[in-house]
Parts: structure tokens; sequence; C-alpha cells
């Protein structure tokens, strides 16, 4: 505080050395901001150097009087001159109190210097044994690359020491052949699982030493004489198990699928031939082609079993039961088949029946059995489906083909069979006329394709395919032939008129309604576009048949009975809204309304002209011409009083007779009864007109409700 006080006042008293000349000019002498030189000239200020002078002697007092001392001794009033002395002397005093101080610790300072000197010389020491020790380390670091080095030359080393060890033994291990195989190669039979197994071990030494072979490794040669060998004794026993299998499969009706399975679990040795011994695997394969005498048989055996007599050109749907009665037709045979009528034979589209079992032909020849052709196709068919789809599964797992490949294969092994049985089918199908049989057949065909498709075999496609278009144009020309049978029948040639139901007519109701509820699950609209012109020709020929009846109450007998039964067998197979169905329900019910108008007629056809000619003339508001007609009026109320329930009976009875289905019959005579009630009704609404209201006879009415009641009483019951 005292040194700051000091110079604090300094600096006031220099204050009087500011008017030296020389200083001020130096002082004037200033820097601009681009550190270039300016001198400033005094009479450009127009100032004074007194007064110049004067404000830099302020402006430098005013500076150190904001020092605290100086303030703080300008306060007080102490001379300055006279505080800077003593300040000066205080300096001094303090001076020498610390050079005494420093004397009387002379002796500590002397140690410390001392243990200053023996620090450093210790400090000296441990530098040069660090240093020492970095060399020392240097020289390790050297030493340690130095084994890096040498550690990775060596695992190089060994590396490839392991390499070569392990391509040593896996060829060592190769070329051996150890007793163990060369015993059961020669040894044990095929089907053990040890000979499979060794047959494995000796396939991977045959592809080794044919791999070192390549590479002209002399050690194969050591070995070779033996696999070989080996190998043409594994080929041989393999050969001769396979061969006997297929043998197995040669016997009619065999069933193979069995030892075929088992073969399966020997696939390797078809793997092991096809990679050792070509001549020997294409031996196998062709002898696959055996299987074809296996079903030719089958074929043949089938042939014996079907019906002696078959449909012939003649058996046509508009052929009259006459023609075959001449002098050198054959006797009827018992075992004939339907050839317009379905009954049991559609069974065989069941799928119990469809995919049940084949028959036996030894065992129907036994039993003198004779069945329609789709049954002993159907056998056929189903057996050539089954061991087409386990043989096209069983070539592509034991022959190891896909695709192309393995369609390829199963044609060439199924191929004449496939051939053949389209031959035989060819054959029938040149000379058949029984419809039915080909319409089942076609159905049969489509049912088996859609097995096969689910089953994703397409081996049989083609097959399939071959047989629809032998078998649909056959069967549209039968329909076309039955089509052109009806159009060209004569009435005249058929014999007595009758009006229960035609045999033609009912071979068409039969036909029509197996074909139909056959094709529901397979629709096929050519089949039902035929189906629409037979009906066609038919609805004619009961129109032209009717036309040779001299009245009309039997031409309508006629068309209703034959409308009725073919509706009745429709019915019973084809859906109820069938174009069939819904045509003759039409035709039947227009046909009996005017039967009922017809039998209703004669016995009271004068009541029933009346009403209708009274019903018109209201309409007119003409019924005031009928007012005289008293009589008439009266004959008809006292007539149909007197004769309606004898009228009602023979109506009833002669319905009855007229018409084969009682059921038919029942309906008409309740129709013709409620239309008599409705005429009668009608009679009662006019007698009750203004017009007549005073004729006396409107008393002899009959109560309608008590007619009701009545009526009910004649109705059959059936």
């Amino acid at each position: 505080m005292a040194e700051v006080a000091a110079a604090a006042v300094g600096a006031v008293l220099d204050v009087n050395t500011a008017g030296n000349t020389t200083d001020m000019m130096a002082y004037l002498h200033d820097e601009n901001t681009d550190g270039e030189t300016t001198n400033l000239n005094l009479g450009e200020l127009d100032l004074t150097t007194d007064e110049f002078i004067l404000d830099e002697v302020d402006i430098h007092i005013q500076a150190n009087l904001e020092d605290d001392l100086v303030k703080e001794a300008l306060k007080t009033g102490v001379d300055l001159r006279q505080y800077s002395k003593q300040v000066e002397s205080e300096l001094q005093r303090i001076e020498q109190a610390s050079i005494k101080d420093y004397i009387k610790e002379s002796q500590n300072i002397a140690l410390l210097h001392n243990q200053i000197t023996a620090c450093d010389s210790i400090l000296e020491r441990m530098e040069g044994m660090l240093s020492g020790f970095q060399s020392d380390l240097s020289s390790i670091s050297s030493e340690i690359q130095t084994l890096q080095q040498q550690s990775v030359s060596m695992n190089v080393r060994l590396k490839n020491r392991q390499a070569v060890r392990s391509h040593l033994s896996q060829l060592v291990d190769e070329l051996v052949v150890p007793g163990t195989m060369i015993s059961t190669i020669l040894d044990s039979p095929v089907t053990e699982q040890e000979f499979l197994e060794q047959l494995h071990e000796l396939n991977n030494k045959i592809n080794f030493a044919k791999e070192l072979s390549f590479r002209e490794t002399l050690a194969c040669t050591d070995i070779q004489d033996i696999v070989d060998r080996l190998k043409l004794k594994a080929v041989s026993k393999i050969r001769e198990f396979i061969l006997q299998k297929i043998y197995s499969f040669r016997k009619p009706m065999t069933n193979y699928q069995i030892p075929q399975n088992t073969l399966l679990k020997y696939r390797f040795f078809y793997q092991f031939l096809l990679a050792n011994e070509r001549t020997v695997a294409k031996e196998i394969r062709d002898d696959r082609h055996q299987l074809n005498a296996s079903h030719v048989s089958l074929t043949r055996r089938f042939s014996v079993l079907q019906y002696e007599e078959v449909a012939d050109k003649d058996d046509l749907m508009g052929v009259e039961d006459t023609a075959k009665k001449g002098f050198f037709s054959k006797p009827s045979l018992k075992s004939r088949n339907t050839i317009f009528t379905v009954g049991q034979r559609g069974a065989i589209l069941s799928p119990a029946d469809l995919e049940g079992p084949i028959l036996v032909p030894h065992t129907a020849q036994r039993g003198d059995s004779r069945y329609p052709y789709e049954t002993l196709f159907r056998s056929q068919h189903y057996a050539l489906l089954d061991n087409g789809c386990r043989e096209f599964l069983f070539l592509s797992d034991f022959f190891m083909v896909t695709g192309n490949s393995a369609l390829d294969l199963f044609n060439s092994i199924m191929g004449k069979t496939l051939s053949m049985f389209l031959k035989s089918l060819s054959t029938y199908v040149s000379d058949c006329y029984d419809s039915i049989a080909v319409f089942l057949c076609i159905h049969i065909v489509l049912r088996f394709r859609a097995i096969t498709a689910k089953r994703t075999i397409p081996a049989l496609d083609k097959y399939w395919e071959a047989v629809l278009e032998l078998l649909l144009p056959r069967f549209e020309l039968i329909l076309e032939m039955n089509i052109h049978s009806i159009r060209n029948t004569d009435p005249q040639r058929l014999g007595v008129l009758d009006t229960r139901p035609h045999y033609i007519t009912r071979r068409y109701a039969e036909f029509s309604s197996a074909i139909v509820s056959i094709n529901q699950t397979f629709p096929n609209e050519r089949t039902n576009t035929l189906l629409g012109q037979l009906l066609v020709e038919v609805e004619n020929f009961v129109l032209k048949m009717a036309a040779e009846f001299p009245s009309r109450r039997d031409q309508l007998i006629f068309l209703m009975n034959n409308y009725d039964m073919m509706l009745s067998v429709l019915m019973e197979r084809a859906a109820d809204d069938s174009k069939e169905v819904e045509g003759f329900q039409q035709l039947l019910l227009a046909r009996t309304q005017e039967f009922i108008e017809e039998i209703l007629s004669p016995p009271f056809g004068g009541m029933i002209s009346f009403v209708k000619e009274a019903e018109a003339l209201m309409e007119k508001g003409q019924l005031d011409q009928l007012k005289n007609d008293e009589a008439r009026i009266t004959q008809l109320v006292r007539g149909f009083s007197s004769t309606w329930k004898q009228s009602v009976e023979s109506m009833s009875q002669d319905v009855m007779r007229s018409f084969t289905n009682f059921k038919n019959g029942t309906s008409i005579i309740q129709g013709a009864l409620t239309q008599l009630i409705q005429y009668y009704h009608g009679f009662h609404k006019i007698l009750n007109q203004p017009a007549f209201r005073s004729l006396a006879v409107r008393s002899e009415l009959i109560n309608l409700h008590h007619l009701m009641v009545e009526v009910k009483k004649h109705k059959p019951n059936f």
C-alpha cells in the first residue's frame, strides 16, 4: 500500500515537468489507424502551447486522483510530500527486517540447499536407470516381433500339414476296401439292410476311383480290380432281384402293388445300376413293358362276360315292336340289356359302385353271370386307373424321373396297353346301338378323369380324352338315329289304336329321364340340344297319333295318358325345373282343362252354354234378352236336379276307365266336379238377377252348399 501511494504522489508531483516543449511535441506525435505517422500542426488546431499543456496536466492529474489511496490521502488532508517520505522510510525498514530474517534462517536455507542437491543426484541416477530400462525394453520388443513372425510361420506350416493329413486320410480311407464290404456284397442277400449300407459305400468308392483316375492318381490302380469285381457282383445280384420282382407282375389278376411297394424300398438299386451299368438299368426299364400282358388277359376275360344279345340298328325308339317278328328273327334271350330304361344301371355312377371292387372274371364265369357293357367298362378302366396311378408314382419314384420324362417313361411302358384298350373300345363303339351304355361309359370316364386330377396324376389325361373322342360322337349318332326314327314313324303301321300310353312315348320317357338325370352332374350342351330335338319329335309324334282317333274325347284321353306317363317317369329322375318336366306339365294342364269341358258337355252342356251366354250378355248389359226363355230355364233347373247324381257317377266311372293312372283320373274328376260347381254357382248368380227373380222355378234350385256336400261323396278315393 505504501508503494502504491508513493507512486501516486510521485505522479502528481511530476506534473511540473509537463512544461517541457520537447516532451510535449513528442506527445503530440501520434499514429493513425493505418500504422502511418501523422504530424499534427499546432497552427491548424488553433491552440496555444500553454493551453495545451494545462489540458494535458489536468488529464494526468485526474487519472491519478482516481486511485483509492490518493483519494484517502486527500480526504485526510495529508501533505503529499511528507507522506511520500514516510512511505520511503517505511520501505527501508521493511527491507532491513527481511534481511535479518534471512540471516536468521541461513542454516535452514543451507540445509535445504544440500537436500535439494542430494535429490538432484538421486534423480540423476534414476534417470540413468530408466534410460537403461528403456534400452532393454527396446531390445525385448524386437525379440517379441521376431517370435511373432516365427509363430505365424509355424501356424501356416501346421495348417498345411493338417490339410495334407486330412486329404491323405480321406484318400487312404477311400482306397481301402474293408473285408466287411467284400463279405457282405458277396454273401449277404440284397434284401438285408447291411447289403444296402455296403452298397452305398461301394458306390462312393467307385465314384472316388473314377475321380482319381481323371487326375491320373497311381494309387487308384491298387483297388480298381477289387472295386470292379465287387461292382459286377452287386450288379448281378441286384439285376436278379429286380427282374424276379418284375416277373411276379406278369401273372394275370396279380395284385402287384404289394411287390411294387416292396421294390420301392430298394430304389437305390436302380440308382446304382443307372450310375454304373446303364445296360442293365435299361433292361429293367424295358421289362416293365410286360405289365401289358396282365391288362390284355384281363380284357379278354371281361369280353366273355357281356350279355349275349346286344342292341342293333333296329333297336331304335321309333321302330315298332313287330319289326323283329319275322321268320328269321332271333328268340328273346334272358341275358339281354335294357335299351331305353336305365333301371339299376345308373347305380354304377354312385361313388360306392364307381370305386368299388372290380369284377373277378373267373369267379363270374363260374357263376354263369352276364353284365352290361358299362359294368365291364367300369371294372376294366378302374383297374387301369388304379394301376396307372400306381405305376406313374412308382416310375417317378423308383426311376427318378419327373415332368415330361415321367410321362414319356409311362407311355413307353403303358402305351401298348392304352392303345389296345382304345382299339378294343373302337371296335365295340363302331357296332354299338345301346345309347345308355355309351352315355354311362362317358360319365364313368368323366368321373375317373376327375379322380386322376384330384390325385394330381397327369399320365392318363390324354387317354381319357381319346376315349371321350370315341364315345361322344357315337352317342350323338345313336341319339340322332332315334330322333330320325321317331320323325319317320308312320302311325298307320303301329297296329291297333289305343288310348293308353304308347310304347314309343314310354321309351322316350324312360330314356329321356335317364339321360337328363345322368347329365346333371357333368352337363353337356350338345346332349341337351339333341334331347330338345327329341322332345319336339316326340310331341309331334303324340299329336300325329292322337289325330288318328275319330273323336276329340279319345284324342284328349290319348294325349293326357301319354303326357301324364311321360311326366311321371321324368319326375322320378329329372329335376322338377327341367325343360322336359315343365313342358309336359303345361301340355297336361291344357289338355286336362279341355277334357273337363268335354266330359261336362254331354250331361250338363245345356246349363253350361246358358251360363256362358248369360255371362256374355251380362257384361254387355243385355241380360233382358233371355227374359223370355222361361221354358228353357225351367227345363235346365229341373233336368239338373233330377239327373246330376247319375251323371256325376257315370262321369266318374268313365274317367277312371279311361285313364291308366288312377291318381291322374282322380285329379280329373276333382277338377270336373269343381268346374261343375262353378258353373252351377254361375247359374245361381244369373237367376238371382232382377230379370229372373219372378220365375217360380227358382225355388227348385238345389242349394249350392248342399250340392257341394253331395258332390264330395262322389269323389273317388285313390
